[in-house]
């Protein structure tokens, strides 16, 4: 077989990009690149959910209110569209309805050799439980499996965070080990389970299809 050509640097396939739709229950979900004018969105539900949200997040330096208000939110968009374009990371907004929910952010995007990148994700606590973040996750891998043409995807989580291991044990992630005082997250390092996939791990027809037949989703 002969060597994979190198792609150019700092390129990838697969942003900006629209993905979906998937129905769970009566919800509607898709993904899209992230907007400026999501601000105001993101610092509602980050400002209300912070007791939510705080125990798996990165240390806030500054203070949760500073960190997640609407003038903060300019910069971020940013950094994160300037990083989808140079081929870092594929930074998406979840949508429930039409409506601004959370975020799905594939990050680290490694090409040739590795092929390899992270996903995170969270999303407004008032759709917790009801297979949204599944379904935005499921939406992704496809994606980064497809069309971006990645080998690997990792997640990490917190021992304790019993709702975001969930979303990965549906869609069939390994539990790879654990990572001790693996990132800096609510005040203190802390120790993180490591899960991956990789693209010989991807179910017959991709992960929404799998959402599909395990009857948590359907094709909008």
């Amino acid at each position: 077989m002969p060597p994979p050509v190198p792609e150019p640097a700092g390129s990838h396939p697969g942003w900006p990009a629209r993905l979906g739709p998937l129905r769970v229950r009566d919800l509607e979900v898709r993904l899209r690149p992230v907007r400026l004018r999501d601000g105001a969105a993101w610092a509602r539900i980050r400002q209300r959910d912070e007791e939510y949200l705080r125990p798996w997040e990165p240390t806030s330096h500054g203070g949760w209110s500073r960190r997640n208000s609407t003038a903060e939110w300019p910069g971020r968009w940013y950094l994160l569209r300037t990083a989808g374009r140079r081929g870092l990371s594929l930074p998406f907004a979840i949508t429930v309805d039409g409506g601004f929910a959370g975020h799905v952010m594939v990050g680290n995007v490694v090409r040739e050799p590795l092929l390899s990148a992270y996903v995170g994700y969270w999303c407004d606590s008032g759709l917790a439980g009801r297979g949204v973040t599944t379904a935005a996750v499921a939406l992704v891998l496809d994606h980064c499996f497809g069309p971006v043409r990645l080998h690997r995807v990792e997640a990490t989580v917190r021992p304790e965070n019993t709702a975001s291991i969930a979303v990965l044990v549906k869609l069939g992630f390994r539990r790879e080990g654990l990572l001790r005082r693996y990132l800096d997250v609510d005040g203190a390092w802390r120790d993180h389970y490591g899960y991956a996939l990789t693209a010989e791990e991807v179910p017959p027809g991709g992960f929404a299809a799998k959402l599909i037949r395990d009857g948590r989703a359907r094709r909008a």
